[in-house]
């Protein structure tokens, strides 16, 4: 009989913050594209520009997060830094979030989103490098997928309260903006709170030992890890690859509420929805992990990609309500999963010391937004004038994603069978 997995101390601290930033990611998929459509419609800005410029935000940040994220996950390698540049991004992205709250203007609300989504981004490349800190390789798949699933159900409470505050604000004599003040502040405490628990305890495990010129050397170090990694094949290739399909996974979380508000489908069925995303997507993470223990975990993550392919493709007919309500389902059922094995898989595959480096090269590919994803959903909407043609070019990347992953996976077990 298989053992029952019991996480330590220090692997649900970790797990906790996922609880917490899921409740940002959540406030960016629903109510954030929302109300930029409010302030957007306000300015007479149509429903094409208001969801392009909603995805050209979003790359904006990947760019922002792509220079950053490697460099600065060099120096996090260096002894008790992780923890100080995670908690700066951290203090940024918590900040950001309580002002979007206060702002009425479009062009400023659209810029201090991109401040606050650059703090979140840049905090996960130290929170996902974190990991190999926390916990042991056999435990990274397991640890990892609880953080993606408790993230899921967790977020669903200030994201509900905050839902709350916006529908029913009107009835007890709240204005748009004094209800989007409150639903951003509930997600911003949440967010903080949940991080206090890992901040106490963490400790950096793996680590290189300051130099004189910590700032120089750490740049000599990624430019020999970039030169590493190209040599390193199965690495390089898992890094295109994941380049590839999570942008399209976080393209579609990213703009998912923002197309159906622009396809003109009520907007509470949408919120709602995406709410059962995260529902399905709890057990989904839970018995896909349990799966990748019987089957190889690179197995379910071909399995996840290749759903998204076929989820891709759906949203081009997509134009009711009930086919949103099914779209969410399916999306409930392989996000969090691709999200979860992709990380821990790469943090098997890496050096533990350089996992700063290596997360922040990691992090350029994904949690920063989705640069050729969103860039690509809002060119062709603009081009085409149907955003239904943008949605489904993303099956182009998770075609390439698909290839290239099944490539990489080769190339690490030769290497594994030497």
């Amino acid at each position: 009989m298989e053992k029952k997995f019991k996480m330590t101390s220090l692997e649900k601290k970790w797990v906790l913050y996922d609880v917490g930033n899921s409740a940002f990611t959540m406030l960016v998929a629903t109510i954030f594209p929302i109300y930029f459509n409010h302030l957007a419609g306000t300015a007479g800005i149509s429903d094409v520009d208001y969801l392009a410029y909603w995805g050209y935000a979003a790359s904006v940040c990947t760019l922002i997060v792509a220079f950053l994220g490697p460099t600065l996950g060099a120096i996090a390698d260096v002894k008790n830094y992780k923890k100080r540049i995670f908690t700066l991004f951290l203090g940024i992205g918590v900040a950001g979030c309580i002002l979007l709250g206060f702002l009425s203007s479009w062009i400023w609300f659209l810029g201090v989103f991109v401040l606050t989504k650059v703090g979140y981004s840049a905090s996960l490349v130290f929170y996902d490098a974190m990991l190999t800190d926390v916990t042991e390789e056999e435990r990274m798949d397991t640890v990892s997928s609880n953080g993606f699933a408790w993230g899921y159900i967790g977020s669903c409470i200030p994201f509900i309260a905050g839902l709350a505050v916006v529908l029913g604000g009107e009835s007890i004599g709240l204005n748009m903006q004094t209800s989007m003040v409150i639903a951003f502040l509930i997600t911003a405490v949440w967010w903080l709170v949940s991080a206090v628990p890992l901040l106490k305890s963490y400790k950096q495990k793996y680590y290189i030992e300051e130099k004189p010129h910590m700032v120089k050397d750490s740049f000599m170090r990624l430019g020999h890890t970039f030169k590493e990694i190209y040599k390193q094949k199965h690495i390089f290739l898992f890094l295109v690859a994941f380049f590839f399909y999570i942008d399209g996974v976080y393209t579609v979380i990213d703009m998912a509420t923002a197309y159906g508000e622009a396809l003109g489908l009520e907007t509470t069925g949408l919120l709602l929805a995406l709410l059962l995303t995260q529902f399905v997507a709890f057990p989904s993470v839970l018995i896909m992990n349990r799966l990748a223990k019987k089957i190889k975990p690179t197995t379910v993550i071909t399995i996840c990609i290749a759903a998204y392919l076929l989820i891709s493709l759906y949203a081009y007919g997509l134009d009711k309500q009930y086919e949103f309500w099914i779209l969410a389902v399916a999306v409930g059922m392989f996000q969090g999963t691709v999200q979860a094995l992709s990380r821990s898989y790469f943090a098997k595959i890496i050096p533990a010391e350089k996992s700063g480096e290596y997360f922040g090269l990691y992090d350029i590919c994904g949690k920063g937004a989705a640069v050729v994803g969103t860039a690509l959903v809002s060119v062709l909407s603009q081009v085409t004038g149907k955003m239904n043609i943008g949605v489904a070019s993303l099956s182009v990347l998770f075609v390439i994603g698909l290839l290239v992953f099944r490539k990489a996976v080769k190339l690490n077990e030769m290497r594994e069978t030497k």
